[in-house]
Parts: structure tokens; C-alpha cells; sequence
């Protein structure tokens, strides 16, 4: 009898203990065990590339949130459109400044177009094309948005490029998870990550001056939580 109910048990914990992540790398689970206890809350996600897989927010989208997801690739919006018709779904390229610049383009929903040559290293199979941009204060004042939960920014090696128009001191989301990827890297593998490097990067060091704690690293995602959400 002693055996059956602990096989009950184990059977029981199998299935309550069982965690389904849309992350790449495991990064919605952090954020979804953050907000546990809010049922509504508001995202931000700059570079959402695809609206189920590898994506930090639709976890946050299945249990009833909503936001804002941008993207430079109009496919990647069009499939925003329709598995996510409840969030504000923009097709726009963000940068630094509202200008025009060189885009490093593969091909529709690659997750590598990027404004940066960096990203792409040796690769050929690209064109150049020309994009306009814009300041993501220019798109949060455009839709009137003023209170970020979550701020999620994945942009290739472009975010700190991102950040330097981000007006953080007035929107201070309350997490913020950010792609880091160690481009002096012989092979670009998590493996060869060195938390020194992030530790010296210049998103680390913005961060932290802006009111900002490290809390987690979790495959390319720094996660970061503003000090007025600790507790």
C-alpha cells in the first residue's frame, strides 16, 4: 500500500511540477515566477521576432497580459497580428535617433537582420538595404504608454545603441531582461560565456547607474529589476 502511494506521489509531482517555457532559453519562467501574483500587467518587447517561439512574453500573453511588440520585419508582425490581435503590434525599426540607416538583411523572419555588421561576421548571403528608425520615446509617447512591467529588448547587438534614447529615468520598467552576446567570442556559444565580460560590458554598466540590480543570467538574457520593485 506504502508503495502504490508514494508512485501516486511521484506521478503527482510529474504532473504539477512540469514548467512550459516559449524562451529560447528559459527566460519566461524567471519572469512569469516575478509576477506570479499580477494578472494583468503590460510588456514592452523590442525585436519579438516570432509571437510563440523563442519569444519572453507570450507566457505573460497566454495568462491574460498585453503590450507592445516591434519588429523591423513586417512577416514577423503579420504572424503578431494574428496569434496576438490583443497587444499593440508595430512594425518599425528601432534605433538610437530617428534617421535612416544600413540594414544587414537575410531574408524575411531571420532571426540575424540587423543594423549591426558586427553580428553578422564572415556570413555573405545578405543585402544592404536602407531602413528608417525611430527612438522607442518616440513610440511611447506616439501610443501614450507610461507604465512598463516587463521590458523585454533583443535587437543583435544593438540595444545599448537602443538605450541611448531611452528616456529609463521616466519609464523605469520594473524588469528589464536583455540579450547579451560577447561578440570577441572565437564561437558564439553560451559555454564560452564569462561573467566578467558582462560584468565590464557597457549594458551591464547602464544598468546599474540607472537605479538597476543584476538578478539573473539566464541563457543570453541579463535580467535586471529597478530598485523601487525590490522589496
Amino acid at each position: 500500500m506504502s508503495r502504490l502511494i508514494d508512485k501516486l506521489s511521484i506521478l503527482k509531482k510529474k504532473i504539477y511540477s512540469q514548467k512550459k517555457s516559449y524562451s529560447f532559453g528559459g527566460c519566461d519562467l524567471l519572469i512569469d515566477y516575478i509576477f506570479k501574483s499580477k494578472k494583468n500587467g503590460f510588456y514592452l518587447d523590442i525585436g519579438c521576432q516570432h509571437p510563440v517561439s523563442n519569444n519572453n512574453t507570450y507566457l505573460l500573453y497566454r495568462r491574460g497580459w498585453s503590450g507592445m511588440n516591434i519588429d523591423l520585419d513586417p512577416k514577423n508582425i503579420r504572424l503578431f497580428d494574428l496569434e496576438r490581435s490583443n497587444d499593440i503590434n508595430i512594425c518599425k525599426c528601432i534605433s538610437s535617433d530617428n534617421s535612416e540607416k544600413d540594414l544587414f538583411f537575410f531574408h524575411p523572419g531571420s532571426p540575424i537582420n540587423s543594423l549591426e555588421r558586427k553580428t553578422i561576421k564572415d556570413k555573405s548571403n545578405f543585402s544592404l538595404k536602407k531602413i528608417k528608425t525611430f527612438t522607442i520615446n518616440s513610440i511611447l509617447e506616439e501610443y501614450k504608454i507610461r507604465d512598463i512591467d516587463y521590458f523585454n529588448l533583443d535587437v543583435e547587438g544593438h540595444e545599448i545603441e537602443i538605450l541611448k534614447n531611452f528616456d529609463i529615468k521616466y519609464y523605469k520598467p520594473r524588469i528589464i531582461s536583455v540579450e547579451f552576446i560577447d561578440y570577441q567570442m572565437k564561437k558564439l556559444e553560451f559555454i564560452n560565456n564569462n561573467i566578467n565580460r558582462v560584468l565590464q560590458s557597457d549594458l551591464y554598466k547602464y544598468f546599474i547607474s540607472n537605479d538597476y540590480h543584476f538578478i539573473n543570467w539566464s541563457h543570453a538574457d541579463l535580467i535586471f529589476v529597478h530598485k523601487d520593485f525590490r522589496n
